[in-house]
C-alpha cells in the first residue's frame, strides 16, 4: 500500500467513522457517563480545600482542573487494544488486512472522526467552566492556545498508540486484556486523571515525569488551565511528543511482527 492510496482513503475512512460515530451516539452516551469520576474527584477536593488552598489549588483551582480533566478524557482517549482483540479473536482482522491500506490507519481514522461528537461534550464543559469560575480557568494568550490544540493532539497519540501496542500482543498472547488492565490501573494512578499530580511527593512525581501517563491527560490539563509558561510549557510537550514517538516505533514494530502470527479460519 502507498502513502497516495492512504491518501486518498482518508475522507472516505472519515464519512464511514463520523456515520458510526452519530449511528453509535447512545453507546457514545453511556461512555461519557462512564468518565464522570473527575467530577466526583472535584466535589471531593472542593470540600478538602474549603478550609485552606492544597498546594496552590483552591476551590476554583479545582473546579477548573477537573472540568478541564473531563473534557480533555473525551478527546484524549482510544478503544484500539478492546477493538484489535476483538476483531483478532473472530477472525474479522482478516478483512481489514485484505483492504489497500494498513488496519493501523483505519483504526486511527475511525477514532479521529469522531472528534466532532466528542466536541459536543467537552466544549460545554470548558465554556461551564468559564462561567464558574472566570477567564482564569482558561488560557490567556494565543500561545497558551496553541499549545493546548498540540497537546490534546499529543495526549490522543499517546493514548492510541499504547492501545495498538497493547491490543498487539493479543497475537502473542491470546488476548491481551488483562495487559490493558493493568495499563489503566497505572493510567488512573499516574496521569493526573484522579488528582493533580503536583501533589504528589517529588519522588514520585519525579518517577511519574519518566512515565508516559502523564502525557496523555495530565499535560492537555495543565495547558488548558494555564499552570505554566512559555519555557515550561515547551518542556512538556517536548516530553509529550518523545513519548509519542517512542510509542509509535513500539507500535508499529510489535503490529508489524504479529500481525504475522495472525490466522483466521471459517467460511
Amino acid at each position: 500500500m502507498s502513502a497516495r492510496t492512504t491518501l486518498r482513503a482518508f475522507p472516505t475512512l472519515l464519512r464511514v467513522g463520523f456515520a458510526e460515530a452519530v449511528a453509535y451516539r447512545a453507546e457514545m452516551l453511556i461512555w461519557v457517563l462512564s468518565t464522570t469520576m473527575p467530577l466526583v474527584n472535584m466535589v471531593l477536593w472542593m470540600a478538602v480545600s474549603r478550609e485552606a488552598p492544597v498546594g496552590r489549588f483552591g476551590e476554583a483551582d479545582f473546579i477548573s482542573y477537573f472540568l478541564a480533566t473531563f473534557a480533555v478524557r473525551q478527546l484524549a482517549t482510544s478503544w484500539a487494544a478492546w477493538l484489535i482483540n476483538w476483531e483478532v479473536k473472530q477472525g474479522t482482522l482478516a478483512m481489514r488486512l485484505l483492504r489497500p491500506i494498513s488496519p493501523l490507519w483505519a483504526y486511527a481514522v475511525e477514532s479521529i472522526a469522531a472528534f466532532p461528537m466528542r466536541l459536543m461534550v467537552a466544549v460545554p464543559v470548558i465554556l461551564l467552566s468559564v462561567a464558574l469560575v472566570g477567564q482564569k480557568a482558561v488560557p490567556q494568550h494565543a500561545w497558551q492556545w496553541g499549545f493546548v490544540v498540540l497537546a490534546v493532539i499529543g495526549g490522543w497519540a499517546v493514548a492510541f498508540l499504547a492501545n495498538v501496542a497493547i491490543g498487539a500482543l493479543c497475537f502473542f498472547l491470546e488476548s491481551s486484556q488483562k495487559v490493558l488492565e493493568v495499563w489503566l490501573v497505572l493510567f488512573f494512578v499516574c496521569s493526573g486523571y484522579m488528582y493533580p499530580v503536583e501533589l504528589l511527593p517529588p519522588t514520585l512525581r519525579t518517577i511519574i515525569d519518566w512515565l508516559p501517563f502523564r502525557y496523555q491527560i495530565g499535560v492537555p490539563v495543565e495547558m488548558l488551565t494555564g499552570a505554566y509558561g512559555w519555557e515550561e510549557s515547551l518542556r512538556l510537550l517536548a516530553a509529550q511528543w518523545a513519548w509519542v514517538a517512542v510509542l509509535g516505533v513500539l507500535a508499529a514494530v510489535t503490529w508489524k511482527q504479529g500481525v504475522r502470527r495472525f490466522a483466521a479460519f471459517g467460511g
